[in-house]
């Protein structure tokens, strides 16, 4: 049930959101084991030459750049789960957008299971729950 937000240095297009979406999504599920039903998607494109790295615009540096955000349940993933993660998310936006500049961040947010939750109920509830039913 990971919440993602992508933003793209890339004209916006309904194209361009779909296709990093299902990207994203697919990367998400194969690599963390997330639900891809439950997967949250928000795109976003800023202009290149509305995009600085220093006091250059990617405009003028030629180059892509891309930010990645994804809140995840705590200490369900491995740090080599993460690492991979970040790896195939990095090639995923450079293949979309074009070369990326070396400055373009990813984010594995952790975040506790009695803080986070979708549908009015923690993970830390729907866990519970779960092994309760087994």
């Amino acid at each position: 049930m990971p919440h993602i937000t992508v933003t793209l240095s890339a004209d916006a297009s309904p194209a361009l959101s779909a296709r990093v979406a299902q990207g994203v999504t697919a990367i998400t599920a194969r690599v963390l084991r997330k639900q891809p039903g439950v997967t949250a998607v928000a795109v976003s494109a800023i202009a290149p030459d509305h995009w600085f790295i220093g006091d250059r615009s990617l405009t003028d540096l030629g180059m892509a750049s891309a930010w990645l955000a994804i809140t995840i349940t705590a200490s369900t993933n491995s740090k080599d789960e993460k690492a991979a993660y970040l790896r195939e998310i990095f090639a995923f936006l450079a293949s979309v957008a074009g070369p990326l500049h070396e400055t373009s961040y990813a984010l594995v947010q952790e975040v506790p299971a009695d803080a986070y939750g979708y549908g009015g109920r923690t993970q830390e509830h729907r866990y519970i729950a779960a092994t309760l039913a087994a």
